[in-house]
């Protein structure tokens, strides 16, 4: 039973370090449990993020490609719904492993890059997608799944100050400007020259009058956000838990991680306060649970994984089931967060 006095996560990062976010070494820090609280940045560099990591290996136990197929729609919808930043998949590799690099077209493919390819695939608005995602025998069950419905996933007919859309080949017949097909009954004319088949995000302003030769603006896709939009979810791959922290592509890296599992420390979500953060990470288990990922992680030797989070928390403590899929983990789990990351977010 958790007390009643509410629980503080702080932290000892009172300004935000320079690191390289791909070869940096794990840091001691993260197992830190007596963290000093930041002080939160109110600017729009400092929007606070919220990521989750998975692994990969949950695809491995679904027998069939449909089921599998759906397994990965339903952490796309938990992470729209719960407004996901990021998304990172991580296998078991050691460090000597090369592991999954890029995407290809290749049919036989590793659970990683199956469940990358998907998740990415349905963050992409659907008028994008056919541009984007050639033909591949792992996306031939998507036309089954529900929508995530995100607020980038606009309609033919609906307009937004935002969208998304892809560079095309033809250029814009009088200035030879780049056009983009941003979903709308006619492209659009961009300020830049850009290389065709590239995601970019528009910035359509107040003029509606798509035959207008006025060039719209191609923003950075954390615009939208900036303006307190969610704009769906980024996915990255990491070949093991290790470097899910010390691969972050966040400015100084993720600065509160917490690890959940069914032996973690039992808090009531009313209780528990989040300290102001600038990069939350929140890690699911496997069919083994976090404790497997971390035990055969050759960074963490000798570690446990109590010690590679900041907190460690069993966030459905009294399941009726021996066990809970990490897909229905991920939804309990967010719902839990949702009250303390917004405390924290005020604060």
């Amino acid at each position: 039973m958790g007390k009643k006095k509410k629980q503080r996560l702080t932290t000892d990062a009172e300004t935000e370090p320079e690191s390289n976010p791909i070869n940096g070494n794990i840091d001691d820090s993260h197992s830190n449990k007596k963290l000093k609280k930041i002080k939160k940045n109110k600017t729009n560099e400092e929007i606070p993020t919220v990521s989750i990591a998975v692994p990969a290996s949950i695809i491995d136990n679904v027998p069939t490609l449909e089921l599998a197929t759906r397994l990965a729609s339903q952490i796309a919808r938990a992470a729209a719904i719960f407004r996901i930043n990021e998304v990172v998949v991580f296998d078991n590799r050691s460090n000597t492993d090369k592991g999954y690099t890029a995407l290809d077209n290749s049919d036989d493919e590793s659970s990683s890059v199956f469940l990358v390819r998907i998740l990415q695939y349905l963050e992409t608005p659907q008028y994008l997608r056919k541009a984007l995602f050639p033909m591949h025998n792992s996306l031939r069950f998507v036309g089954m799944l529900p929508p995530l419905d995100a607020p980038h996933h606009l309609r033919k007919h609906e307009w937004g100050p935002y969208r998304e859309g892809v560079t095309i080949k033809e250029k814009h017949l009088n200035s030879g400007a780049t056009l983009v097909d941003v979903g709308l009954f006619k492209h659009v004319v961009v300020d830049q020259i850009l290389e065709p088949g590239r995601r970019v995000t528009v910035a359509m302003g107040a003029n509606r009058n798509l035959d207008s030769d006025l060039p719209r603006e191609v923003v950075s896709s954390s615009k939208p956000r900036e303006e307190g939009a969610y704009w769906g979810y980024q996915v990255r791959y990491a070949r093991n838990i290790s470097s899910v922290f010390c691969e972050c592509t966040y400015k100084g890296g993720y600065d509160c991680i917490i690890g959940t599992s069914e032996h973690g420390q039992i808090i009531k979500s009313s209780e528990l306060e989040i300290p102001s953060f600038r990069h939350l990470l929140i890690a699911f288990g496997g069919l083994a649970g976090l404790e497997e990922s971390v035990e055969e992680d050759d960074n963490f030797k000798g570690k446990n994984a109590k010690e590679v989070f900041n907190l460690y928390l069993n966030t459905c403590p009294h399941q009726g089931s021996r066990t809970i899929r990490t897909e229905e983990a991920i939804l309990i789990s967010l719902q839990y967060f949702q009250e303390p990351i917004s405390r924290a977010m005020l604060g």
